[in-house]
């Protein structure tokens, strides 16, 4: 039955290397993450010095693994435009290239930084990275549509078409001026996602605060944040396994 299931919902649909792409970046993540962590606590506290697990150095240079992930994203995308492999050897690169992305993105603060932040407080962006590509691959899988056009919507016309995603795209930007990069990205896919992200209350340091917020309003939009960001802080030790381990000093 359950065999079933997939063959009717995710093999003849199409979508069986979004699904393998999927369970390959999330499977990566989480052994990436316990691999980590297991590193931190024992440089940090001692546990487990003498274990198997530890950092990879070639030439006395500590090579990151999104390293790895860069290599493996690349070399999967060249196999891919080169051969165009039918099943099964669509989902065996779509398994790998989903690893070599959360390898890649489990470091995204390095990116940014250009320095080993990877448990400092600006470490922590690479877990919203993690999470968005997470999104964005639950999305892929429901084979959801690009600014949520369905078929009904389309055979309306051009004109009504060009209106719906016009719209669409300006609550989205409405969120990226108020702050909500992830919520902005995430909309474009998501609409109600977007709708709900511009309607409500801006990051107080945002220009769409500055711009058009009056002092009561302002002082709202802080104590929000001030809550939001205790949540988010929550679930990012959660989501990264490594709670209590960031330091403010990298």
């Amino acid at each position: 039955m359950q065999m079933g299931w997939i063959e009717e919902y995710i093999v003849a649909t199409g979508r069986s290397p979004a699904l393998s792409l999927l369970l390959g970046f999330l499977g990566t993540y989480a052994v990436t993450r316990w691999v980590t962590v297991r590193i931190r606590r024992r440089t940090t506290t001692g546990e487990g010095a003498s274990g198997p697990i530890k950092d990879v150095h070639i030439g006395g240079v500590h090579v990151h693994h999104q390293v790895w992930g860069i290599l493996l994203v690349l070399l999967t995308g060249l196999l891919e435009f080169r051969f165009r492999p039918a099943s099964p050897w669509v989902e065996v690169l779509a398994l790998l290239f989903g690893a070599g992305a959360a390898l890649a993105l489990d470091e995204f603060a390095l990116w940014l930084h250009l320095e080993d932040v990877y448990w400092s407080d600006e470490g922590r962006k690479s877990i919203d990275a993690v999470l968005v590509a997470s999104v964005f691959g639950v999305v892929l899988l429901s084979n959801a549509n690009l600014v949520g056009l369905g078929e009904d919507t389309l055979q309306r016309g051009y004109p009504f078409v060009l209106a719906v995603i016009a719209v669409h795209i300006g609550y989205c930007i409405v969120c990226l001026l108020k702050g909500k990069l992830v919520t902005g990205l995430l909309g474009l896919v998501v609409p109600v996602l977007g709708l709900v992200g511009a309607v409500r209350l801006g990051h107080p340091a945002s220009f769409w605060a500055r711009r058009f917020y009056a002092e009561r309003k302002m002082t709202r939009a802080s104590s929000r944040y001030d809550r939001m960001v205790a949540r988010r802080e929550r679930l990012r030790d959660t989501f990264s396994g490594g709670r209590g381990l960031f330091t403010s000093g990298g």
